[in-house]
């Protein structure tokens, strides 16, 4: 018999809210957290506007010598994992710090250092160029730093797999709790690459959307106007422990992870297969591996990107997995008002799935106005459902290169 695992605590920093409290708040309202872009100069860009987190205070979170030494994404996962840990009520004290681990998703890491120290580099030379650079830009300083900074010893590292980064992540902590290589992993993903390079970089393969006019309105999945995502920055981090350990020490339990799937299309580095076979194949795997039938499934927290591509095979991939209960099945996008948090989203959209478990509402897919016949099924358009009870849900998460990372989440019962 495997272990049982569970999850005790949830940290968000996202546009849309930072920490718990605001996030839930703001998913219950339909907030939209995208704005124009006001750090850089965005005028020679078909792009002017994205999903940027406001009013964040490092400062709140992490020494202030510790800051400088942090690309931003480094910053906003760092912040997010205090939010968790504190939510856990998790005593560092009292554990036994060679059993927590930590593993993080993260898509790009530090292109803000890049980018920074790139102009350093060809006005003043390489002697000026900070020592920091290397530490500050690659993707699995998030983890050593959290491990620095607490102490804990146990299995540490980030997975790097574009938009699926922290679904990859969170799954491999659960097999790492199941297999007993720890007692708690800190998991989830960090993500901020809104500077000139990285908007160029997403607008030149014509994957955002050039809605400048009302850019509010531009996160528009399975709408049949959308016309690409917004892109956006954020962290989620949640604890996960064994259920042996969460009731040892009489944690509050926010559900239990229950199933993960993956699989790759093997089909192209940035388009879906229009197939769907793969990513069929991981829901089933996850929904399998959780021990429930697909009529157990009560809710849908979608990939939903608001792309042309991404949000008709998802569509097709659903009905393909459940059949004709496909549409009726509540379906929604985080991604409509958070805009895609790229190596983060996976995170932030299992964190808000987590917490309309436990309170008992679907958040809407904002801005979704005009039906598309490619995609017909129950979105949760615009309006939040209050008093729904979800029992048994499914996180999907699809990135570039054809990766596939799905979780299933049920409710705990004691």
């Amino acid at each position: 018999m495997k272990k049982k695992i569970v999850i005790t605590g949830i940290g968000v920093v996202t546009p849309i809210g930072i920490g718990n409290v605001a996030f839930t708040k703001a998913l219950k309202e339909g907030k939209s957290g995208v704005s124009v872009i006001e750090s850089f100069d965005t005028s020679a860009y078909t792009t002017k506007f994205a999903a940027v987190i406001k009013d964040f205070d490092p400062e709140q979170f992490i020494d202030k010598k510790n800051i400088r030494r942090m690309a931003r994404f480094t910053q906003l996962g760092f912040a997010a994992t205090r939010i968790a840990i504190e939510d856990s009520a998790l005593d560092i004290s009292k554990e036994d710090l060679s059993r927590i681990g930590v593993v993080t998703g993260t898509g790009i890491g530090g292109l803000d250092i890049i980018e920074k120290e790139e102009k350093i580099l060809l006005a003043k030379g390489p002697r000026r160029v900070s020592p920091f650079l290397i530490p500050m830009i690659i993707t699995n300083i998030l983890p050593g730093e959290i491990a620095i900074n607490y102490g804990f010893k146990g299995p540490n590292y980030a997975v790097t797999s574009a938009c699926a980064s922290s679904n990859h992540a969170i799954g491999d902590a659960f097999g790492l709790l199941q297999n007993g290589y720890a007692d708690v992993v800190i998991s989830g993903g960090a993500e901020s690459a809104i500077v000139p390079l990285g908007l160029a970089g997403f607008c030149s393969i014509k994957a955002l959307s050039q809605r400048n006019d009302e850019h509010q309105k531009a996160s528009r999945p399975f709408d049949k106007n959308r016309d690409g995502f917004v892109i956006g920055e954020g962290a989620g981090i949640l604890v996960l422990e064994t259920l042996e350990h969460a009731l040892n020490r009489d944690a509050k339990i926010y559900a239990e992870f229950a199933g993960y799937g993956a699989s790759n299309d093997a089909y192209h580095i940035t388009a879906p297969d229009p197939e769907g076979k793969a990513a069929a194949f991981a829901m089933e795997e996850a929904i399998i591996n959780a021990g429930i039938s697909k009529d157990e499934i009560d809710y849908i927290n979608a990939h939903g990107t608001s792309t042309i591509l991404n949000d008709k095979t998802e569509t097709s991939v659903i009905k393909k997995v459940f059949g004709k209960r496909a549409y009726k099945i509540p379906i929604s996008s985080t991604k409509s008002m958070t805009g895609h948090l790229l190596g983060s989203a996976a995170a932030v959209e299992l964190a808000a799935t987590l917490i309309m478990m436990q309170e008992g509402f679907i958040h809407p897919t904002i801005n979704y106005e005009t039906p598309d016949p490619d995609c017909d099924l129950d979105y949760v358009p615009n309006i939040v459902r209050t008093k729904q009870i979800i029992n048994c849900a499914l996180s999907n998460s699809l990135g570039f290169g054809g990766h596939n990372a799905i979780v299933v989440i049920k409710k705990y019962v004691k």
